[in-house]
């Protein structure tokens, strides 16, 4: 017996030393990166700060920015009670079984296969002897062993490939949970503009009732007209109109904020704050590093190296499948006495399977796997392109409205100016009503419109951190 095992040990060990990879050798795309991003603010802009002042890429926590304690505890809630972020983690579960089960092919498989078997033999068998029993009892205690010879890479390739997956989905996770946090933080942007915006409702029909009651005052004494009753009323009217309407529409944005964070709408409420929220400085940091902090990226990138692989898997079925194992253990006719030499039996020896006719099935296989990895390679460049245009988006948003705030902002002082004269000189006799209410109107427009620019570059640099990979990295390659 020692020969025959000492020869099956030598095959073993040199299939694992002359196996080979059918697969090509791994080199992703390489993407020219730009020396620095084209709508980066410059030297002088308000939102500019010297490149080593700031850390390369957004902190883990990027939303503190904003400064409200209230949107750190609801992005807390992400991680344990989004029911999508909980779909995407059991994905990422499922790879990793998925590679485990791929990896216990590297190994060999044993089994034992016991079993005690009564017989009756038929009495019109072939080659029946007078001196053979009818019946008799089969005792048997052995078992298996398989292992397949990986000369040509399939084994290794198979398990290159899902281990590929598993990175994959581990990125697609890190990608859900960063679209989720950056949903949650603009939607809550977008809460607390309402906020501001109902506040400044809320002063407004304040003033505009004032000056109802005032003209009404002077219409009871003789000096204001209908008409300037009238529009005093519009004015208030429309006013508490867009009150009610601006409501409704925060109430939709809690509930979308509710959702998010796994909890019934009927049962969440989040109080009013009319403090603006801080307008963060988002690290940009270099084009070059963008693609290694993009989760989405990450993930066509490894779904690249896995469709590799899997050409490895499509070239290996082209050559003979060789599997080397055996089968031994004891055998008797009773229970009693069974572990004896005498009752041994083995079997050991390697076995080929070699596919001499498929009808073209092989070649189709690894034609499918190659148009697998030129899809792979086109998603990766698009979506590396689509990273590097995310980030010029918001960086141009954020350039430009923050110009567009401070010309607001000048437009509002005028417009608070020409309201006070336009009211002053009604009271004085010296303007109609019609100033007066062309003024109120104006100045409402405006305020509610630099409210809507605060608003608007908030959740430019929730959309710039976003865009920058937020603060997930991805593992090292």
């Amino acid at each position: 017996m020692a020969k025959p095992l000492a020869r099956w040990i030598a095959g073993v060990t040199l299939a694992l030393l002359g196996g080979c990879s059918m697969a090509p050798a791994y080199r992703p795309p390489v993407l020219a990166t730009p020396p620095a991003f084209k709508e980066m603010p410059m030297a002088g802009d308000r939102l500019w700060k010297p490149i080593d002042a700031i850390p390369a890429a957004p902190p883990a926590a990027w939303w503190t920015g904003f400064g409200d304690p209230l949107l750190d505890r609801l992005e807390a809630r992400i991680d344990s009670d989004n029911p999508t972020l909980a779909g995407a983690l059991a994905r990422y579960d499922l790879a990793r079984a998925t590679l485990a089960g791929a990896r216990s092919g590297m190994f060999p498989h044993v089994e034992l296969t016991p079993g005690l078997l009564r017989n009756r033999q038929s009495d019109n068998r072939p080659l029946r002897g007078g001196s053979q029993p009818d019946f008799y009892t089969a005792a048997t205690l052995g078992g298996t062993i398989s292992y397949e010879a990986d000369l040509w890479g399939r084994v290794r390739n198979s398990v290159t490939s899902s281990h590929a997956l598993a990175e994959a989905s581990r990125d697609d996770l890190a990608a859900v949970k960063l679209a989720l946090q950056g949903q949650l933080a603009a939607d809550f942007v977008l809460l607390r503009g309402q906020d501001l915006q109902l506040a400044l409702l809320s002063q407004t029909i304040n003033a505009f009732a004032k000056a109802d009651a005032l003209t009404r005052n002077r219409f009871r004494g003789g000096i204001a007209t209908g008409m300037d009753v009238g529009r005093a009323g519009a004015l208030l009217g429309e006013a508490r109109a867009q009150y009610a309407e601006l409501e409704a529409a925060r109430a939709v944005t809690e509930h979308a904020i509710a959702s998010l964070v796994g909890q019934p709408a009927s049962t969440f409420a989040i109080p009013r704050r009319d403090a603006p929220l801080i307008q963060p400085i988002i690290p940009v940091g270099l084009p070059s590093t963008l693609l290694a902090r993009r989760p989405d990226v990450a993930a066509a990138e490894r779904r690249m190296a896995a469709a590799n692989a899997r050409i490895g898997v499509a070239k290996a079925a082209f050559f003979p499948q060789i599997a080397l194992g055996g089968t031994g253990g004891f055998q008797s006719t009773a229970l009693a006495g069974l572990i004896a030499a005498p009752n041994l039996f083995w079997a050991i020896g390697p076995g080929a399977v070699l596919n001499l006719f498929d009808g073209g099935k092989r070649r189709a296989d690894l034609a499918a796997a190659r148009a697998d990895w030129n899809a792979a390679t086109v998603e990766y460049r698009s979506r590396a392109l689509a990273a590097f245009q995310d980030v010029e988006d918001a960086l141009a948003t954020l350039r430009h409205l923050d110009t567009a705030q401070t010309a607001q902002a000048q437009a509002v002082a005028s417009a608070t100016s020409t309201s006070q004269i336009a009211l002053d000189r009604y009271i004085k006799g010296a303007a109609t009503y019609l100033d007066v209410a062309t003024a109120q109107e104006s100045l409402l427009r405006d305020q509610q419109i630099a409210l809507s620019l605060q608003t608007e570059r908030l959740t430019a640099s929730v959309a710039l951190a976003r865009a920058l990979g937020g603060g997930s990295p991805t593992a090292s390659r």
